[in-house]
């Protein structure tokens, strides 16, 4: 890539009418204004400003460098010399609920001692951390509007949004102040661009800077279809490609945060790959373009919904879906309980079934166990792994084994090279398939140990002597 993708860091929903869409056609039309949307739609956009501690090395003698100088100069090695400093940031928001809850990006207020909400009244106030969501980038606050109405903006479903739509970017951009910017849609379904685990972005040349990190995207009936999160440039300044996150996403994790409960997105029980030209020439397809299923869980969901090793997924709810990223974000903004529709190819046949959107089972239990001994995996923290653990550390189809959680350093599975992630399968041919299992072999002694595990995917092999 040329550029760069960059972070943009420091109600009621009403369907959207069918609306005939036209191009100006004389001067009066050109000179039409966006302010009465701006004038409905901006008090409901807010400046947020986050302090963190921070640890800053102060510099005084090279000779402090060596503990053992400092013992005499009465330096403590263990963080004499430091002092904390308190670094701001700044982003945008966005009000969606009247009794204060607001929408921002999770990469403006990580890590924040102290969250600050200006709203465009310039009242302040200090909002509390609700819910944060890493995976969506994606952060939802709370103030205290002491019994005062808030201005907010309602959703609009962005599935109704076309590329050549006009749209309004709003946001704190370099901390100038909020500011409006207008564009329109350039792109819908961006999946490869890497930002967040469910990467299925509405892109928009409107101009937004960092500072609009968690800003408004909204159309010209004035509800929000999106939440700025990043702009690709090889500057750091917009160069008209940004990226937010489509409303029907920001909906799923607010609802979440309404409920005060964890976010658990649906599962389907199937993992898959997107069907790339070679595959679908030997699938004898006619065009690229789906999910080919790799595996389903067994009496999961797509199982029982017919669902089989070799179907090509293509819709979901006739939506299309051209790629794996595609279809997690449809099932991650579909809701629990509920079922979708699903057209997949199989043998060259168009089939449709109704797919339930289910929690993903922990079964079994993580149990964590810290492994302790002689023997390869000593110092590693392992757990049971289920379809919930798997989800919750992004890894799809990965349903079976031992999961390592974390390596403390200086052990010797650090030594060796293990890392969180990995996946155990079995140890000198034996398979073990939850944690007190594992921890029970490895408390035998050998003279040999073979470990077969997984990693990204592919599957590992690897023998240590005693």
């Amino acid at each position: 890539m040329l550029g760069a993708v960059l972070l943009l860091a420091a109600a009621l929903v009403s369907p959207a009418g069918a609306q005939e869409r036209v191009v100006p056609e004389n001067r009066d039309a050109v000179m039409l204004s966006f302010a009465p949307v701006v004038r409905q739609a901006a008090p409901a956009v807010v400046n947020i400003f986050t302090k963190r501690k921070v640890q800053k090395q102060r510099r005084t003698s090279s000779l402090l460098d060596d503990p053992f100088f400092r013992r005499f100069f009465g330096g403590d090695p263990r963080g004499q010399g430091r002092r904390q400093g308190q670094p701001s940031s700044l982003g945008s928001g966005v009000i969606v609920d009247p009794l204060g809850f607001i929408v921002t990006n999770e990469h403006v207020i990580k890590g924040a001692e102290l969250i600050k909400v200006v709203l465009n009244d310039r009242r302040e106030f200090e909002a509390e951390l609700v819910l944060a969501d890493p995976r969506t980038d994606l952060a939802i606050l709370q103030i205290d509007p002491e019994g005062e109405t808030l201005p907010s903006i309602a959703f609009r479903d962005s599935d109704t949004v076309e590329v050549g739509d006009l749209v309004l970017a709003l946001g704190n951009p370099f901390g100038v102040g909020q500011t409006v910017t207008s564009g329109i849609v350039s792109a819908l379904a961006r999946t490869q661009v890497g930002i967040t685990d469910f990467s299925f972005f509405i892109q928009t040349d409107a101009a937004i800077n960092p500072g609009n990190s968690g800003g408004a995207l909204i159309t010209t009936d004035g509800r929000l279809i999106g939440i700025n999160t990043a702009i690709y440039s090889r500057s750091g300044g917009s160069v008209g490609i940004g990226f937010a996150i489509p409303a029907n996403m920001v909906r799923t994790v607010v609802a979440s945060a309404r409920t005060g409960g964890a976010l658990v997105r649906a599962w389907t029980g199937l993992s898959g790959q997107t069907l790339t030209s070679d595959l679908a020439e030997g699938l004898r397809l006619e065009r690229p373009g789906g999910v080919v299923i790799n595996e389903t869980f067994p009496d999961g969901p797509a199982d029982r919904a017919g669902i089989k090793a070799g179907d090509v997924l293509v819709t979901v709810d006739d939506q299309p879906v051209n790629d794996i990223e595609a279809l997690n974000y449809r099932v991650a903004t579909g809701e629990l309980g509920q079922a979708v529709n699903v057209g997949f190819y199989r043998q060259g046949k168009l089939i449709s079934a109704r797919l339930p959107l289910e929690a993903p089972p922990e079964s079994p239990l993580r149990n964590e166990i810290r492994l302790l001994g002689h023997h390869p995996l000593g110092g590693a923290v392992v757990a049971s792994l289920s379809p919930a653990l798997a989800e919750e550390r992004d890894l799809a189809g990965a349903w079976k084994g031992v999961i390592i959680i974390r390596v403390q350093r200086g052990t010797p599975a650090q030594r060796v090279g293990f890392r969180a992630n990995d996946i155990i399968l079995s140890i000198n041919g034996q398979s073990h398939l939850n944690s007190a299992d594992l921890a029970a072999a490895l408390d035998r002694s050998a003279d040999r140990w073979e470990v077969v595990f997984k990693r990204d995917g592919k599957l590992r092999k690897v023998a240590f002597g005693s």
